[in-house]
């Protein structure tokens, strides 16, 4: 079983341009990358989206998924092909999409039945490119749990939808790692941080032994997700190799299928 990938969300470095974001990655070792749409490559600017992938493949990083902002919110499927084109002028394989715009709890049976229409028909126009869906897995939306996650994958039903995974705010290591179980082997990617208490940004070999079981979970089940550092502390990129040595670590320690990591229920 060979470990994931280790990459990085563009979206950790706004400021920067992509072209440093793609030096700075490559040089930290880093192997993948998510290019958000906000910033770094928006739908709508072809050139801008072919300059980046040129930036990506000059430093010998593959795009592993197109960070997109479509939220699968009213109105918001008439700008999903430009999104599609985008992720394949990019060479992404999956985009990564959200789940509306309010919690599982706060969303009524209606506005959950709009947001799986919209997930549906997003996933065919997403196969019709040829590229595959993640759902940001995310508080204030569809999928602030790992229950409402799958019950969401469940309700859209596309083969190409699946879902991304990043520690629940303040959940401790084994909440977290319950949750993670729950998704079963929906998982394409997950977003790498140590964030503790609330959003405080710490080095992530703060939280490192929650990291090191994450991955020996994954490979448990034969899972390779991408591994995808989002943020650093103060936004420095100058910490840039050392979060990811510290991410290469972490995912070395993945288990064997015959090994049962301590915390993970079966």
């Amino acid at each position: 079983m060979t470990a994931p990938r280790p990459g990085l969300c563009s979206v950790t470095f706004r400021r920067l341009p992509a072209s440093e974001v793609a030096r700075r990655a490559s040089e930290a070792g880093l192997e993948v990358i998510e290019w958000g749409a906000d910033v770094h490559a928006p739908a709508r600017e072809p050139d801008t989206v072919r300059a980046v992938r040129e930036a990506s493949e000059r430093y010998g990083l593959t795009c592993c998924s197109y960070g997109s902002y479509f939220r699968a919110g009213p109105g918001e499927l008439a700008g999903f092909p430009a999104l599609a084109r985008a992720a394949v002028l990019l060479g992404a394989p999956r985009m990564r999409v959200w789940a509306g715009g309010a919690g599982s709890r706060s969303t009524s049976r209606d506005e959950r039945r709009g947001v799986v229409t919209r997930l549906r028909e997003a996933a065919v126009i997403a196969a019709d490119h040829g590229v595959g869906l993640a759902l940001e897995f995310h508080a204030k939306t569809l999928t602030d749990t790992a229950a409402s996650t799958v019950r969401l994958l469940d309700e859209v039903d596309a083969d190409n939808l699946r879902t991304y995974w990043q520690p629940p705010l303040d959940a401790p290591d084994e909440a977290a790692l319950a949750g993670l179980a729950e998704l079963g082997d929906r998982v394409d990617g997950v977003h790498v941080f140590s964030w503790w208490p609330g959003n405080h940004r710490l080095p992530l070999a703060a939280r490192e032994d929650l990291w090191t079981r994450v991955f020996a979970a994954l490979g448990a089940r034969q899972l390779r997700p991408d591994a995808l550092l989002e943020f650093v502390p103060g936004d420095d990129p100058a910490l840039l190799a050392r979060e990811a040595a510290t991410l290469r670590r972490a995912t070395s320690h993945r288990a064997h299928t015959a090994e049962r990591p301590s915390g993970l229920a079966r």
